[in-house]
This record gives C-alpha cells, sequence and structure tokens, in this order.
C-alpha cells in the first residue's frame, strides 16, 4: 500500500514510524507544518514528524497552506497514493485533496467519536472528569472530525492521569489502530459508520482563561482542570502568580481505583476530611506531612501536590510549603 502521512507534533510519530517500518507499506511522501521556532533559544527546527521522516529518508513536503500551494498539490496527486494517514496534521484538508487517493483519506482522532470533535479532545475529556477515551479511525469528509468511523479502541483514564500522560498513551494506541485500519480497507472489511451528530459534543482549542483556576469549584473539578490542561492551570499567591501542575481531591484517595501513588494518602487524608473545619475556597487548611498544603475549595479539600513558582522549576508541595513559609490561614486567589 502507497501512502502520505500528514503530521506535525510528537503525538503523530509512533504512528509514522510504524507506517515506516510496516513491510507491507509505503510511506511516499510525508506533509508537516513549515519549521518554526521553538524552545527557550527560539532556534528554527522541524517539527517531530519531520525529524522522523528525514532520518528515514522520506520525501517532505512543507506547505504553508496545503490547499493553496498549487506545487504541493501537484506533488500530492502524482504520488498515486492508495491513502493519505492524518495525525494531528495542523491544517484542513479540501475537498480536492480528499479526493485524491483511491481509499480515501484517513484520520486517528484522540477521542472516541463522536465525543471530543475538535482540536484539544485529549483535555476536554480529562477537564469534564470522563472514565474513558480512545482513538478513532475514520474517513475524512470536509467537516471538523465528522467523518465516518472505521475502528476504535478504548483506552481507560486513571484518576492521576494528566493530558501528556493520556497523549502518549493514545499516539501508541493510534498507531496499532492505523496499521490495522489500512489493512482491513484494503481487504473490504471494514464497513465505514456514519456519525450520530445528535450526540456530538466538542474539545475546542484551549484559551488563556481556561487556565484560570476558581477556588469556587470543587477538588474535584479543579483536579481535573488541572491534569486536563497540565502545566498550565494558574492561580494567584501572595500577589504572584503560580503555576498549580500536580493535585490529589482528598475525597477521592480512598475509592476503590485509587492509583498506588494515592495509597499512602488514604489515612492521613481521611482524618483531615473528618476533623478539620470548613475554611473560604483557597485557604490553606492544613500541611500533610511530606506532601503539602491542603486547600479548601468550594467543595472538598485539595493536595497541592505540585507547584511552579514564576520564574522557577516545577517543586514539589513539601518543597513548596518549607521554602516559602506558608501559613494555614493564607489564601490562594
Amino acid at each position: 500500500m502507497r501512502i502520505a502521512f500528514f503530521g506535525t507534533p510528537q503525538f503523530a510519530t509512533p504512528s509514522l514510524q510504524a507506517l515506516l517500518g510496516h513491510p507491507e507499506i509505503e510511506v511516499a511522501a510525508v506533509v508537516t507544518q513549515p519549521d518554526k521556532r521553538r524552545g527557550r533559544g527560539k532556534r528554527v527546527s522541524p517539527s517531530p514528524v519531520k525529524a522522523v521522516a528525514m532520518e528515514a529518508n522520506c520525501p517532505v513536503l512543507q506547505p504553508k497552506r496545503i490547499k493553496r500551494d498549487e506545487a504541493a498539490l501537484k506533488q500530492l496527486r502524482d504520488i498515486g497514493a492508495d491513502a493519505f494517514v492524518v495525525v494531528a496534521y495542523g491544517q484542513i484538508l479540501s475537498p480536492e485533496i480528499l479526493e485524491m487517493p483511491r481509499l480515501g483519506c484517513i484520520n486517528a482522532h484522540g477521542s472516541l467519536l463522536p465525543a471530543y470533535r475538535g482540536a484539544a479532545p485529549i483535555q476536554w475529556c480529562l477537564y469534564h472528569g470522563e472514565a474513558e477515551t480512545g482513538i478513532t479511525t475514520m474517513l475524512m469528509d470536509p467537516g471538523m472530525d465528522t467523518g465516518a468511523m472505521l475502528l476504535k479502541s478504548v483506552l481507560p483514564i486513571r484518576p492521576a492521569d494528566h493530558a501528556l500522560d493520556l497523549a502518549k498513551s493514545l499516539s501508541a494506541l493510534s498507531a496499532d489502530l492505523l496499521i490495522k485500519t489500512l489493512q482491513n480497507l484494503e481487504q473490504g472489511t471494514i464497513t465505514p459508520e456514519p456519525q450520530n451528530n445528535a450526540i456530538a459534543t466538542y474539545a475546542p482549542l484551549i484559551q488563556k482563561e481556561d487556565y484560570a483556576l476558581d477556588w469556587q469549584r470543587s477538588a474535584i473539578a479543579l483536579h481535573n482542570q488541572i491534569r486536563g490542561f497540565y502545566p498550565n492551570c494558574t492561580a494567584q499567591f501572595r500577589g504572584e502568580p503560580l503555576k498549580i501542575t500536580v493535585t490529589v481531591p482528598l475525597e477521592a484517595i480512598a475509592a476503590a481505583n485509587a492509583p498506588p501513588a494515592w495509597q499512602n494518602l488514604i489515612e492521613p487524608a481521611q482524618a483531615l476530611s473528618s476533623d478539620s473545619p470548613v475554611g473560604a475556597p483557597g485557604e490553606i487548611m492544613a500541611f500533610l506531612k511530606q506532601h503539602g498544603p491542603i486547600v479548601q475549595t468550594g467543595n472538598g479539600l485539595l493536595l497541592l501536590s505540585q507547584v511552579k513558582p514564576s520564574g522557577k522549576s516545577a517543586q514539589s508541595g513539601r518543597d513548596f510549603v518549607n521554602g516559602s513559609r506558608l501559613s494555614v490561614g493564607e489564601r490562594f486567589e
């Protein structure tokens, strides 16, 4: 099978590597976003997908606007591809491009469609506290993740997973599912399933205001926001911005599916939950020895396990307590 691969970020690299390594698949070209300035030094560097393609000596196309780049469109037509495979490319494909390959354009999307169509499905499914997510492969159409579904692979979400954890797991899942999808399409053993638009949900681009923490919300809701938008959620403390990156909602610690990292917190957390008075939202109520500050929310207590003060590296909750000399009764805004 002859394909062109469209992708840009790290999330797409396991899929490209799997396709490059498959004996029955030829990756004739890789299409990715133009090089841009990255990192602290702001040096111009290739996308992660381009780096993989260059290592494999695979031809790379980097049109700024693929729908309007006649040279790139001609190159894609000349490939004579059986399929175009798209994983987090970052540009919308025109109807002209969608119709080029014999088997169509196959997209691997990071949710169980029709849930969480759009740009940030991993982040928003965590924000909403979903128990599972997955990868859906689909035949692309001109809509936003509205094409007929091909195969799905389900992944349970653990209570302590954050967006980077989940993205890593889903990217590996995507690689396996794409190979199976392409093979089944070639063999004619898949029947595309139209999506039910009536139950579709959306995962829009994340905005700056989505990172702001409102302590009136519950401990569970704040925990889900912090892990969903990891590592960027921010509160104000002593007049300075403070990123809060890892938390534990105390009432969830004793749950049956609590992760191993939370097990040693069960007894002290239960004692705090039962003995502590209710404070104002954002107020430091106590310190969990060796772990960090306990903060009152609109409903429940939240342990801050890791934070990142402005201009500093991330630090444990314990180091934050000791280094900043926190006091019970201080408030996060």
